[in-house]
């Protein structure tokens, strides 16, 4: 008797190690899973997203609308005033994406961030930044009371203060050096959606070049450049002129 209550007890437990090994390789297949870009379903974990505004970029196809995802992939964007959309991108799916990498924040991520001495470290409002989450979190409530502007306060102002709380690359990101960091890295979702980046620039190009010939080249060099000497000018000359 004894000898089979034995046999019973080893059996179960067992049983219950295999059991918890199942759901423990289930759980680390989930998570990876959720580290994956998927496309189909908006998700582009630690990723920059950006995707062309109507009518603007089939002018200038280098302005965008552009938004930063969350570690699961869900997309934040600052779309209106007081307004960040949560996995809802304004201006459809996103056409370009950049994934980041956690190891070039100098924030500490993932885990709480202390000195030598145990004290924790803080970012600049005296508030604890421990995780990527976080970071976006901090600027998501920020910008949740600030009233929306294309020209002083946007979307790029948005990414730009998540990367400086991020500390990305060391920080100090504004919304130039952030539009060419996604214009030159970023790669495209696929190939239709360089066809909805270039196309109707492409299209207006030529009905300009039919229609108008050089005065319309000229019209579009004044807008183009108007528009960069702007936030060129508000970024390096204005540094109060921009919201970041």
């Amino acid at each position: 008797m004894y000898e089979l209550l034995s046999w019973f007890v080893k059996y179960t437990r067992i049983n219950a190690m295999g059991s918890n090994e199942e759901r423990s390789l289930t759980i680390e297949e989930n998570e990876a899973e959720s580290k994956q870009i998927d496309p189909a379903r908006s998700r582009f974990p630690c990723c920059l997203v950006w995707t062309p505004l109507p009518v603007l970029s089939w002018f200038f196809p280098c302005i965008g609308h552009i938004g930063i995802c969350r570690d699961d992939g869900v997309i934040l964007d600052f779309a209106g005033p007081n307004f960040v959309c949560v996995d809802n991108f304004a201006f459809g799916a996103p056409t370009r994406y950049l994934q980041l990498s956690k190891e070039q924040c100098c924030t500490f991520l993932d885990s709480p961030a202390q000195d030598p001495e145990g004290e924790t470290l803080q970012s600049g409002n005296g508030r604890e930044i421990a995780t990527w989450d976080d970071a976006l979190r901090k600027s998501t409530l920020e910008y949740q009371h600030q009233s929306y502007n294309i020209l002083t306060c946007n979307c790029h102002s948005f990414v730009a203060n998540c990367l400086n709380r991020l500390k990305f690359q060391a920080g100090n990101w504004n919304v130039v050096n952030l539009a060419i960091l996604i214009f030159m890295k970023g790669q495209f979702v696929s190939t239709s959606a360089i066809l909805r980046t270039y196309l109707p620039f492409v299209f207006v190009l030529g009905l300009g070049l039919i229609f108008g010939g050089d005065i319309f080249l000229t019209y579009l060099a004044i807008f183009i450049c108007v528009l960069v000497g702007w936030f060129l000018l508000g970024t390096y000359c204005f540094r109060k002129l921009i919201y970041v």
